[in-house]
């Protein structure tokens, strides 16, 4: 059973058509990626599908339900989490703090009882401190978590950003470029730890990447972007075969 569908999306801004007909489909536990140039689309379509953009056609279904042009805070709650091409983090606040963020809008409990600190209030705060826990326990940010994200090598925050995704409680988890910036050693410990979150929490997983050895290592499905539209799809075995893609994207030495 696919986990996330869509079918013909289409953006356009002005005379550019940044998305063009494209279709995906994502299986409950599955990683695929999208790969291509600067300016394929590939973050546009994360953008259709996380809600920041308006689709001009096409149909976007998570798990059964069709999300397409719904509001960001909807598609989140429909169980879609995602990361940015560029880190977005509250560098006023803690490790721990960042996580908390995205668990407190789907805490449960009532504004009085969050006023007057009620036992539902002082439950829900206990609950709340140990699922940033087992959040950091599974990205191994434990020892970091009281240190203020700007003060972090870049991996790490890196780390943190998949965490706080993974607070809201995704059943799909979108990844934009993990590895932009990461040393050699840094991208074999992410490569891990996408495998372990696919493993372990059953997560279905849409990543885009630039560098090629976490796609083959990670992906049983690719579609290569260009210009817009889907030049390739397959496994990793027929993507490094296509010609075409070997022209466009991983070298022709010919």
């Amino acid at each position: 059973m696919n986990i996330l569908e869509i079918q013909g999306l289409h953006k356009r801004f002005g005379g550019v058509q940044a998305v063009a007909g494209f279709s995906l489909s994502l299986p409950e536990k599955g990683i695929i990626g999208i790969i291509g140039p600067n300016g394929a689309g590939k973050t546009t379509i994360f953008n259709l599908i996380s809600g920041i953009y308006k689709a001009d056609a096409g149909r976007i279904t998570l798990a059964g339900q069709d999300i397409t042009n719904h509001e960001q805070h909807q598609v989140a709650r429909a169980g879609l989490g995602r990361t940015f091409q560029n880190i977005r983090l509250f560098k006023g606040l803690t490790v721990a703090e960042n996580i908390m963020t995205a668990i407190d809008p789907v805490t449960k409990g009532s504004i009085f009882a969050c006023l007057l600190s009620l036992p539902g209030k002082i439950r829900a705060e206990r609950e709340t401190r140990a699922q940033v826990r087992e959040y950091l326990e599974l990205v191994g940010l434990v020892p970091y978590k009281d240190w203020r994200p700007e003060n972090l090598p870049y991996g790490i925050q890196r780390r943190l950003e998949i965490a706080r995704a993974l607070a809201t409680g995704p059943k799909v988890l979108l990844l934009d470029e993990p590895a932009a910036g990461l040393n050699p050693k840094e991208v074999a410990e992410l490569i891990a730890l996408i495998g372990k979150l696919n493993r372990e929490l059953g997560l279905a997983i849409l990543l885009i990447e630039h560098r090629m050895e976490v796609v083959m290592q990670l992906c049983q499905y690719i579609y290569v972007q260009n210009f817009g539209k889907t030049l390739a799809s397959g496994t990793p075995a027929e993507i490094q075969c296509n010609e075409e893609v070997i022209k466009a994207y991983l070298g022709d030495e010919g």
